[in-house]
């Protein structure tokens, strides 16, 4: 990540600055800031800064003044310089300086953006060509896959670390799977996929067959090996010219592959087709695979299939007999459902909200409906309250409690092998109720629940992590430190995704624009509510409302 510092001598710019821009999409990280000149110039000899954005005009030392000696402390430092003004004898000096760019105030953010990209390639044609080894180009590569996975790398940088790695990304479309080996904790009835038996031995059987072919020699496992060089070796070795893949680890350590394909139906099934092949070979070793796969999707939103793959993972709680679990094929399991039964994100603001009433009313509705329905097969329903129960255990994850593993195994079971959908909906109630407690707990910090509480209140107001950190009397980056180790998000990525689910509830109201609903959600530069709608829900506000 590149330094960045802000220099304004208004504070709610830089700050606005530092939560309005998806800095880290550029490869970038504000490291401070500062309300002068002289204060910019101690942040400069504290810290190395690759890219220095300052106001022109601010007391005691304006932003020429400064440039001239940040430029003594750190010669390659980059400038981008704001103004409220036009101010042509200082754009002219600053063209003198060597600066990026000229900015008026107020701020357009695709000029700012656009800059910003224009900066960090520059700043890596600067960068000497370090000569990695063979692991720390490993690192390197784990480090940009995990980054595309999740969706956090602009394309520029992608396009940069990917030519500079020898990573093939030119395929159009990629379908993302995780892939863990050893047991899975406990065991769960195997009825709940009608399939689950069925897969489960034509895998066994062509696995056999391949073991056959190659010998039966005992490779061992490669958890125990702690490597898994051998599984990557298979990955490498089942890539071709019409399916490409990828092998990286990801933050948990996981095996991933990226397999890139052109998208054709065809091109679909081969690719699970090949996978079943592979995880039965793994099978045949006794390396017990878990493969989980996440649908194809555009190279662009690889991050949907990596969420579905991890979500996918999940599943193996409840189908411990399977060796691969392909998203699509659990997400059809509850096709058949209402689209507003069992709906994730009330759930989740009510758990967040330590809302029991509502987590009850919600559920007692929920199958009321149900029961309602007719020709509905009972196996639907189960298949959809385990897919909740399941995020709901994804979202207690986020506290890393040591018990929720263990809680939310028996609370599956308990859904899985009930005889009734009574049973179902007990499970689901305790297991909803426990997710309330976690959140109320004390494995969670009490000022990230009031952070929580006041977010979920205020959210359509300007907030920043110095504002809550004024509001709670902590320090902002202990705040913003404590507020993603228990999380797992930073306090703007959270902030941004709770207001746009706000957003699309506002979008069944026709009556509302666009604008009006950026601004009733906290978002008052409306192109920035477009990109970060685009960010989460994977197309623009109006082509979703469309879709109402």
């Amino acid at each position: 990540m590149y330094k960045v510092l802000l220099v304004d001598d208004e504070p709610f710019i830089t700050e606005g600055l530092s939560d309005a821009v998806d800095w880290s999409a550029f490869g970038l990280e504000v490291v401070g800031s500062a309300e002068d000149g002289e204060e910019a110039l101690e942040r400069l000899r504290e810290v190395n800064v690759d890219l220095l954005i300052t106001d022109i005009s601010m007391p005691i030392m304006n932003g020429l003044e400064l440039i001239r000696a940040a430029r003594e402390l750190q010669p390659q430092l980059k400038v981008i310089i704001l103004s409220g003004y036009n101010e042509f004898d200082y754009l002219k000096e600053g063209m003198r300086l060597g600066i990026e760019n000229y900015v008026l105030k107020p701020i357009r953010f695709e000029e700012l953006e656009a800059t910003l990209e224009g900066t960090v390639r520059k700043l890596d044609a600067d960068k000497p060509m370090p000569a990695f080894g063979r692991d720390e180009i490993g690192i390197l590569r784990d480090n940009v896959m995990t980054r595309w996975a999740n969706g956090r790398i602009a394309f520029p940088e992608l396009a940069e670390r990917t030519s500079l790695l020898g990573i093939d990304l030119s395929k159009p479309y990629a379908a993302l799977a995780i892939m863990r080996f050893g047991p899975v904790m406990g065991h769960a009835a195997a009825s709940f996929h009608p399939t689950a038996a069925a897969d489960s031995s034509e895998a066994a059987d062509a696995g056999n067959a391949v073991a056959e072919q190659e010998g039966s020699a005992d490779l061992g496992s490669p958890w125990e090996r702690n490597s898994s060089a051998e599984p990557i070796a298979d990955l490498l070795s089942i890539s071709s010219e019409e399916l490409l893949v990828i092998p990286f680890h990801n933050e948990d350590g996981d095996l991933v592959a990226a397999c890139c394909i052109d998208g054709s139906e065809q091109a679909k099934a081969k690719l699970t087709e090949t996978l079943e092949r592979l995880a039965a070979i793994w099978e045949s070793r006794q390396w017990q695979p878990r493969i989980a796969l996440g649908e194809t999707a555009p190279m662009v939103d690889a991050a949907v299939s990596y969420g579905q793959a991890r979500k996918a993972q999940q599943f193996f709680l409840v189908l411990p007999e399977r060796q691969l679990i392909d998203y699509a094929r659990i997400s059809a399991e509850t096709s058949a459902l209402p689209t507003e039964l069992f709906e994730w994100e009330p759930y989740a603001k009510a758990i967040t909200a330590k809302d029991k009433d509502e987590l009850t009313r919600r559920i007692k509705r929920d199958f009321a409906v149900i029961r309602a329905l007719e020709g509905l097969h009972p196996a639907r329903a189960r298949g959809a309250a385990v897919e909740l129960m399941i995020l709901m255990k994804m979202e207690v994850d986020k506290l890393r409690r040591a018990d929720t593993a263990d809680v939310f195994k028996e609370l599956l079971d308990s859904a899985v092998s009930a005889e009734s959908l009574a049973g179902v909906e007990d499970a689901l109630a305790t297991a909803a109720f426990f997710a309330a407690d976690s959140f109320s707990g004390e494995d969670m910090s009490p000022v990230v629940k009031q952070a929580l509480r006041y977010i979920h209140e205020h959210y359509e107001e300007p907030l920043t992590l110095k504002s809550l950190g004024l509001q709670f009397h902590i320090h902002p980056n202990y705040l913003g430190q404590l507020f993603h180790k228990q999380t797992s998000d930073t306090f703007t990525d959270y902030l941004n995704k709770y207001r746009i689910e706000r957003a699309k509830e506002l979008l069944a109201d026709s009556r509302l624009k666009v604008s009006e609903i950026a601004r009733q959600v906290g978002y008052w530069e409306t192109g920035y509510f477009y990109k970060q709608f685009k960010k989460h829900v994977g197309m623009v506000p109006g082509e979703y409302k469309e879709l109402l």
